[in-house]
């Protein structure tokens, strides 16, 4: 399992300074169900909006 979990997204609530994810679990998934071949073929569904 990853160490450190990088993000850039500082508008989604498990943004921490230094870039870093402060979610307890990250869930990715490939568009449409079919299988990413790159990354633009994902999304970070752990996303949540600042408030």
């Amino acid at each position: 399992m990853a160490k450190d979990v990088l993000c850039e997204v500082n508008n989604c609530s498990y943004w921490a300074s230094g870039n870093k994810c402060s979610a307890d679990s990250i869930y990715v998934v490939s568009h449409k169900g079919k299988q990413a071949s790159t990354t633009e073929e994902t999304d970070c569904k752990t996303f949540e909006p600042q408030v």
